[in-house]
């Protein structure tokens, strides 16, 4: 039974009220001033206070303070004859959970009640009675050979529920989304099994944006004079973590479009940010700039010519006198020049920034004890992007800008899935290390588990050497080499990884947002 605290200095005239609530099912305990009040809530277990505004003695608004220093959480629900703004400004500054303005009548005050002490069950019940009937949907259009843009819809909706679901609190319910989403992604590794080559090799003239066609279709047709364009490419951004940043960033500015794209396959930093900047295929980069593009097992890093890359393909899109900046953050101490940088930015035509702290927490994860236990599941890998996104130089930076005139696009390179079902596979010395692609020859593996190009070309890849072909796996597998194979598979067991063929991993977003 909910416990119901009513200080008013008139509570002699609320009788009947009192007695509503309690044929309601609601225990109520009446106070008529502000200090009998504070003392009670500081003794007793009370679930919410219905606080008169205007009483002798300290006001609603000094005792809504004085509880809420005791129970920070304490749902207080403000009563006032007095409907001036100053007031209303006041009390939601102070926390109240609801404003109800005199005379109120019984259902009023029941339905605050029933919205403070009820939502959540209520949510709960809403949500699981609404999946269930876009269960059938989703199943149906998993089975309808859904195309590329469908395909799409599909994974939105999937992470609507996800996210919706979360809030039911009910394990049943997350289990049968959990076999839902695994079937989505066996029939979405179909999809790209059978379309991914011919995407990328020319064959159609309707394939879908692609990390190679991003800045040409997506990017660069916003770059418009007068008004800076900056391009954020947050690493390794999945679409959920997205949407829990997206009200962070829509406090700040209006969202305009909410897109995804497929990023390429290895769906790995190298090849994906890579492409987006040359506007290439990993195939046709090799071509152009053989110094610069480095395979796998080659010494040297992999992505430190992408703004090389960027410059040439401004020119190649005949944008050549477009002045731009390139800006790559790794740590904090690089997050915060760029804070102090921003202004100086407004001078450019395109900005772009890459951030690299989502990828470095995903690889962090496989390595630091700490990150395990906090990035166990999805559910504790959105909420640490939201707490670093809430509170990085990143957010900060791109708060100074906005109140300017700006267009500002979000995306990223790929996305992560949580891996938890390893795979054995045998290659020689060259194989590369990866767990959820890998190219070399000879390679040994379970065709079922795995897209397999014996020649790279088909996947728009270069081919590292005589003989070497690509695998890339499905859905949460993972692959191990037989060698330590159970030291392997505990380690990397429900981490998050990249490179293979999964909606998580495939299928990312781009945002383009202005200032408000």
């Amino acid at each position: 039974m909910s416990v119901i605290l009513w200080v008013d200095d008139e509570i002699e005239n609320l009788t009947s009220q009192i007695l509503f609530l309690e044929n309601k099912g609601y225990q109520v305990h009446t106070k008529t001033n502000g200090y009998d009040a504070v003392e009670y809530v500081k003794n007793n277990i009370v679930d919410v206070v219905l606080m008169d505004e205007s009483m002798p003695g300290i006001s609603g608004l000094q005792a809504l303070q004085q509880m809420k220093q005791l129970n920070s959480n304490l749902p207080v629900v403000l009563i006032t004859k007095n409907e001036a703004e100053n007031l209303m400004d006041e009390a939601i500054g102070s926390q109240i959970s609801d404003y109800l303005i005199k005379p109120v009548n019984p259902n009023q005050v029941w339905l605050s009640l029933k919205k403070l002490i009820d939502n959540k069950r209520l949510v709960a019940e809403k949500t699981t009675s609404a999946y269930r009937e876009q269960f059938r949907n989703l199943f149906m259009a998993l089975n309808s050979n859904p195309n590329y843009n469908e395909w799409m819809e599909v994974y939105k909706k999937l992470v609507y529920w996800e996210l919706e679901i979360k809030k039911s609190d009910s394990p049943e319910l997350q289990e049968v989304f959990q076999t839902q989403k695994t079937e989505a992604n066996t029939e979405f590794f179909k999809f790209i099994s059978k379309n991914f080559s011919s995407w990328v090799g020319n064959e159609i003239a309707d394939a879908p944006i692609m990390s190679h066609t991003l800045m040409q279709y997506k990017v660069l047709p916003h770059l418009e004079k007068g008004t800076p364009l900056f391009f954020v490419l947050i690493d390794n951004l999945r679409f959920d973590q997205w949407k829990i940043i997206q009200p962070l960033l829509a406090d700040s500015f209006r969202i305009h479009e909410e897109e995804t794209f497929y990023s390429i396959l290895p769906t790995a930093t190298q090849y994906a940010r890579n492409a987006i900047f040359a506007g290439m295929l990993p195939l046709d980069i090799e071509k152009k700039f053989p110094q610069q593009w480095k395979n796998d097992e080659e010494e040297g890093g992999k992505n430190l010519h992408e703004e090389d890359f960027f410059k040439a393909l401004l020119k190649r899109l005949g944008k050549g006198e477009a002045k731009y900046s390139y800006t790559k953050i790794t740590n904090h101490q690089d997050g915060q020049k760029l804070v102090d940088n921003m202004h100086n930015l407004l001078d450019n035509d395109i900005n772009v920034i890459v951030y690299n702290f989502v990828d470095m927490l995903s690889h962090a994860r496989t390595e630091m004890e700490v990150l395990k236990e906090l990035a166990s599941d999805e559910i504790s890998y959105r909420s640490i992007t939201q707490s670093w996104f809430e509170h990085s130089p990143l957010h900060q930076a791109l708060k100074k800008i906005s109140d300017k005139k700006i267009t500002l696009i979000v995306g990223t390179d790929h996305g992560s899935v949580r891996v938890k079902s390893p795979v054995k596979v045998i290659g020689d010395k060259q194989t590369t290390s990866n767990l959820r692609y890998k190219h070399g020859r000879n390679l040994d593996y379970e065709p079922k588990d795995v897209l397999a190009f014996k020649n790279p070309k088909e996947a728009g890849l270069p081919t590292p050497s005589i003989n070497s072909s690509f695998i890339f796996t499905k859905g949460d597998l993972f692959l191990c080499y037989p060698t330590n194979y159970n030291h392997f598979v505990n380690y990397y067991k429900n981490t998050f990884q990249h490179g293979g063929i999964s909606l998580e991993e495939m299928i990312v977003p781009i945002i383009r947002m202005t200032n408000k």
